[in-house]
């Protein structure tokens, strides 16, 4: 069992659940009105005056410490480290303002000595190891110390860091970012030599089984780019000006050579929107392909559901 000292838990319960969300998944916090939110994976929880409460479980809590434990699952040690490992900092001062600001400052989760458990957990999603050990030669993967959360790393053209995505690698599976992320700098694959093709995914882990996939069927997984745009892209309301993802629009100036848009978002309402608002958005500058995953939900069902193929016992 974990062990959490009392100076951590005091810390941990002074975070409110809606600047949590804010600062370290903004992706899950929806705007309902001025001053309700509620989440994408729970719409039935709501947030407001500092409060949160679940209606469709009737329970509810104030802290971000509440809402990982009562609906996330977390056991009461590991939530109070996962706290520890998003926000490192000895003495935080968690207030009502951080509602209303973002950390400028980036900071990356300490690193883990070895990244055993992150290979493990990647491994298990179906990732080929070559893939695992580019990215961590390359710095783009890591172990953090403090709860062994999977550090997925975006990084400017000058290869400076400037944003992490943070998985958890236990049963809660957390979904996370760094203090201080730029989402322009989401996790990615550039191409090995000059391409015009750019393939895009919701999440990390889609992009590497999509490499996976090519890997597999001995095709070079490094010919084009790859692009995360680290988590769910939700267009705007009908009515209201559309933009682009802002990692997208970020590699698209970064690598100007790029004709070509091949887009792998999921298999879901959000995924199809989000393909249909990027295709109407830049099919006039950008030829741009629509190939979601032929198997399951996202590109990491279709891998495993083919590695589970392969390796079934024929009849």
């Amino acid at each position: 069992m974990s062990f959490v000292s009392k100076e951590q838990v005091d810390r941990a319960k002074r975070l409110d659940l809606l600047p949590y969300l804010q600062m370290y998944e903004p992706a899950e916090l929806v705007r309902c009105s001025r001053n309700v939110y509620t989440t994408r994976t729970h719409d039935s929880l709501k947030i407001s005056n500092g409060k949160w409460f679940w209606w469709s479980r009737g329970i509810g809590g104030r802290s971000a410490l509440d809402y990982l434990i009562k609906v996330r699952g977390m056991s009461f040690p590991d939530a109070v480290l996962l706290i520890e490992d998003v926000h490192p900092d000895s003495a935080p001062a968690f207030s009502s303002q951080l509602s209303q600001h973002r950390p400028t400052q980036f900071e990356l989760p300490e690193p883990n000595r070895t990244s055993h458990r992150v290979t493990a957990y990647l491994s298990q999603r179906g990732i080929h190891r070559a893939l695992i050990d580019y990215c961590l030669e390359t710095g783009r993967l890591y172990e953090s110390r403090r709860y062994h959360n999977a550090v997925f790393v975006g990084f400017d053209l000058e290869g400076s860091p400037r944003y992490a995505a943070i998985r958890g690698t236990t049963s809660t599976r957390y979904m996370g970012e760094a203090a201080g992320s730029d989402k322009r700098y989401s996790f990615s694959i550039p191409a090995s030599e000059n391409s015009t093709e750019l393939h895009l995914f919701e999440s990390a882990i889609d992009l590497l089984s999509y490499c996976t996939l090519e890997y597999l069927a001995s095709r070079d997984w490094r010919q084009a780019h790859k692009l995360s745009l680290a988590g769910i892209y939700r267009p705007k309301t009908i009515g209201e000006d559309y933009t682009p993802p802002a990692a997208l629009t970020q590699y698209l100036q970064s690598y100007p050579q790029v004709n070509r848009l091949v887009l792998h978002l999921d298999n879901d309402e959000p995924g199809r929107l989000a393909a249909a608002t990027i295709q109407r958005l830049l099919s006039p500058v950008l030829l741009v392909s629509d190939e979601p995953p032929k198997l399951g939900k996202d590109v990491n069902n279709e891998l495993m559901e083919l590695r589970r193929r392969r390796e079934a016992p024929s009849r």
